[in-house]
């Protein structure tokens, strides 16, 4: 070491230790190191819990924006869910409607009325991530359709959704409600 490097001892401390015996003060710095290395070991296990705490924290935070995300995007879901039936009976009211009567002058007005309901609550529907499951043609899936009776059919491949009985509805990427749907079977 050189002189400009070296620590400066203090003349207090040094006559004081002059008297003690060697042995005496490499044990006294053995017990100090010991101590040290317990220190360092405690601040490393310190850091660790403080870095684990961080993460921690962050992972929290991350799922509580995810909830409150679902939240947003899925809040309407009961209400949804309950507002579907307003909308089958206005189809069931459309579709019980014979073709002379939606030509009769006294009934026109009614029928377009019932009509432009329907289409404003199918626009209220997609303003809020409600769209209608696609079915009738299209192989039964069982995450969208529930299949309530099975046909025989020599034509259609065996699974494939040949008639809608209700129709079934997403609320953005989740199940509002499956379509429940008649299923085409080989024929005996």
């Amino acid at each position: 070491m050189s002189e400009d490097t070296k620590p400066q001892s203090d003349p207090a401390v040094e006559a004081e230790l002059a008297g003690v015996p060697e042995e005496m003060l490499e044990k006294e710095t053995d017990k100090l190191g010991d101590a040290l290395d317990r220190l360092r070991d405690d601040l490393e296990a310190a850091k660790q819990e403080v870095l684990y705490a961080k993460a921690e924290t962050q992972n929290v935070r991350r799922r509580l924006e995810k909830d409150i995300a679902d939240t947003r995007a899925y809040a309407a879901t009961a209400f949804a869910r309950d507002i579907l039936s307003v909308s089958d009976n206005l189809s069931r009211a459309l579709d019980s409607i014979p073709a002379e009567l939606r030509e009769d002058d006294k009934l026109k007005n009614l029928v377009a009325g019932i009509e432009a309901t329907a289409r404003e609550l199918d626009k209220v529907f997609g303003l809020h991530g409600i769209s209608r499951i696609a079915a009738v043609g299209l192989p039964l899936d069982p995450n969208q359709h529930q299949a309530m009776l099975e046909v025989p059919h020599a034509e259609a491949q065996p699974g494939t959704v040949l008639q809608e009985l209700q129709a079934g509805y997403m609320i953005k990427d989740r199940l509002l409600r499956p379509a429940m749907v008649a299923v085409a079977k080989k024929p005996e």
